[in-house]
């Protein structure tokens, strides 16, 4: 890949580099095909640039199409530098950015900096990896506002304090590492904090025999079964030695921090997707922005989210987790 096209390390050299149509169009074509432009309808390498526009036509197919085609920037009006830009801000904000905050960088309206943000999130999120193994720790925390914030007649009747009743759970799985900051995470929602659905998700990602920490819930008894499992009681200590889900607690508080300071507010059905982003940032911590951002922008073929997928996450949501 040319160098000079990876060349922005900086917010400022990236506005300045990405403002140009083709600027845009050149790292599309080396993160997408090589630096060799594949027709994506046929496979044929066979294609020819429209000199008067920002179009190629495959001469097997007789098919015209973008670098937008067959990515989340499919059928969008909005021209690449838009786009690229908005990956850019969600890529290298530690704490998120506000649709607000893009609307205003980008010249878009709310609600479009709204949709490019999921787009841009469903890219970001993690496929199939290999799953963990050596040291593992697993925990689950809620997600949702506090019953004396409610309005009246939301509140849930006999919840007090931090009660998790009417919130989401989300379960984390962190694989430590040997090496400094190389640890990584996998975190998803799951409909209970039942040992059912938190030994199924372990089970899925962990390999057999791994040493596996957790806290003295009573949903992880059973993992002795599997794994070396040890616990630590909260109620008590928060580390035995090496038995202890710091780093965990950790990814927990870089998440809520993220929720509560920028996005404030989040519906149940659209939290998977902002839990995938800071996944990705938390998991892609030890790289820069520019290296954040070519990594997203790796991701975005092979995936969609119309507006009409987005909003009917509703149902979707309320079916599979009944909250």
């Amino acid at each position: 890949m040319s160098t000079d096209i990876l060349a922005p390390k900086t917010l400022i050299e990236a506005i300045t580099f990405y403002n140009d149509e083709n600027n845009c169009d050149k790292v599309m074509v080396a993160m997408r095909w090589a630096n060799i432009p594949t027709c994506p309808r046929c496979g044929s390498k066979e294609v020819k640039r429209i000199s008067t526009r920002m179009i190629r036509r495959c001469t097997a197919c007789q098919k015209q199409f973008t670098t937008k085609v067959g990515t989340i920037f499919e059928d969008s009006p909005l021209s690449l530098s838009k786009w690229l830009l908005a990956v850019w801000l969600l890529a290298g904000a530690k704490n998120g950015v506000s649709s607000c905050e893009v609307s205003r960088a980008v010249g878009v309206t709310q609600k479009t900096a709204w949709f490019m943000l999921h787009r841009i999130r469903e890219a970001m999120r993690t496929g199939t990896f290999d799953k963990m193994q050596g040291t593992v720790e697993a925990d689950e925390t809620y997600v949702g506002g506090l019953e004396k914030n409610k309005h009246a007649d939301k509140r849930i009747k006999g919840a007090q304090g931090r009660s998790g009743a009417g919130k989401s759970v989300v379960m984390g799985i962190l694989e430590r590492s040997p090496e400094r900051n190389a640890s990584r995470v996998r975190a998803v929602l799951i409909p209970k904090a039942s040992g059912k659905h938190l030994k199924s998700e372990i089970e899925s990602t962990v390999n057999e025999f791994a040493n596996v920490y957790t806290d003295a819930w009573k949903g992880y008894n059973g993992l002795s079964e599997k794994y070396i499992h040890d616990f630590v009681d909260h109620a008590v200590a928060y580390a035995i030695g090496q038995v202890h889900t710091n780093g965990l607690e950790n990814f927990w508080s870089l998440f809520k921090r993220m929720l509560k300071g920028t996005y404030v507010s989040v519906e149940p059905f659209h939290l998977a997707r902002y839990i995938d982003e800071m996944v990705f940032r938390f998991n892609n911590r030890e790289g820069d922005d520019r290296e954040r951002f070519l990594s997203v922008l790796s991701m975005v073929s092979g995936k969609r989210l119309t507006y009409e997928d987005l909003i009917a996450s509703y149902e979707s949501h309320y079916q599979q987790f009944g909250v």
